[in-house]
């Protein structure tokens, strides 16, 4: 069955989740658009006891579970200290370069609820004060957030309520461009969290039923490692879905469902990431065939932490990958169409 997913569900649901700030360890507010949106299209939703979320699809054989996995987290950052000259030190939430988030504008999550908004700079920003400010190291030591408010040392910062582990989220800046482009930030991997909430509706509109039972599990600590590292124990073949990634000696394109044979944690299994290229062809689905060394997935941490499964990884391509980055609305949607046709057959 080739199902057509619904294009502007799916960009519209995307734009909300990119808007709304998930560094890794605080995604209540995400998720809460999670459950609403399973909600409203009829499907309940469990949590683990991390917050991860569960949602079920009841197949035409319950005697297997398949899982399709998706993280809502994202990268960010924490208040390491406050300097006595007003300003905060950072620790990195999830791996990034330094560059990549120098002179972006940032949100302050405090302990009580309060957000603050401030811009992450070098410490030595000015070319016109500092001789060094081109060739200033962009380590995390050397990068910090200036506050948008009224503060001149670190007893003022204090007083707004701002301390050391309050979370820090990089705004995302999301477009969709009239050409089909999404860029953003953290499309990674929201852009894929979209994607399986497309096959939701489509399943719910459509009125299909998958094979197996399928377990959607929207993970919310990827970005650190362990996401899904607990998966439910009746679950025998999980995909995770991720962003595909793109450069040096890849295939993938940002118009492509990517479609990973090996990564970080060793090759996928051979029969599903056979069967997924083979629904690509019979689809006519664009998509590229390609080996992450420096990547790992919510199937891999489910692989170390003892699962008894066979797994898989797809998802659409993303340029720039923890950075500014961009796909492209035909990967996103594709990722859908191809994930509908493995459930269903």
């Amino acid at each position: 069955m080739n199902i057509q997913p619904n294009e502007e569900y799916i960009i519209s649901l995307l734009k909300k989740l990119l808007d709304t700030p998930s560094p890794s360890g605080y995604t209540r507010e995400v998720m809460e658009i999670v459950r609403e949106e399973a909600d409203n299209l009829g499907f309940p939703v469990e949590w683990n006891a991390k917050g991860g979320a569960i949602i079920t699809l009841k197949g035409e054989d319950a005697d297997n579970t398949i899982a399709l996995s998706a993280h809502v987290d994202t990268l960010g950052a924490m208040v390491r200290s406050v300097t006595n000259q007003g300003t905060l030190r950072i620790t990195s939430v999830g791996g990034f370069m330094m560059n990549s988030i120098e002179n972006e504008y940032c949100q302050i999550h405090t302990r009580n609820g309060k957000i603050y908004t401030g811009t992450i700079l070098s410490a030595h920003p000015s070319v016109h004060v500092y001789a060094d400010a081109r060739t200033f190291e962009r380590r995390e030591s050397n990068m910090e957030v200036r506050i948008d408010e009224l503060v001149e040392s670190k007893e003022d910062v204090l007083e707004l309520g701002i301390g050391v582990g309050d979370f820090i989220s990089f705004d995302a800046r999301a477009v969709v461009t009239p050409s089909g482009y999404v860029k953003s930030r953290h499309l990674d991997d929201k852009a894929s969290v979209a994607a399986l909430f497309g096959l939701l509706e489509s399943c719910r509109r459509e009125q299909w039923t998958p094979k197996h039972n399928v377990k959607l599990l929207i993970s919310n600590y990827e970005e650190v490692g362990h996401g899904a590292a607990y998966i439910p124990a009746d679950i025998r073949e999980m995909i995770a879905v991720d962003m595909g990634a793109i450069g040096d000696d890849l295939s993938c394109k940002e118009t492509d469902v990517s479609i990973c044979a090996k990564d970080s944690s060793g090759p996928y299994d051979y029969d599903m990431t056979n069967r997924l290229i083979e629904l690509a062809h019979q689809l006519e689905i664009p998509h590229a065939v390609d080996i992450y060394p420096q990547y790992g997935s919510d199937a891999s941490a489910a692989l170390k932490g003892g699962s008894n499964i066979r797994a898989a990884l797809v998802g659409p391509g993303v340029h720039a990958s923890h950075a500014m980055e961009r796909t492209h609305k035909q990967s996103v949607l594709n990722t859908s169409r191809l994930l509908a046709a493995y459930i269903l057959t």
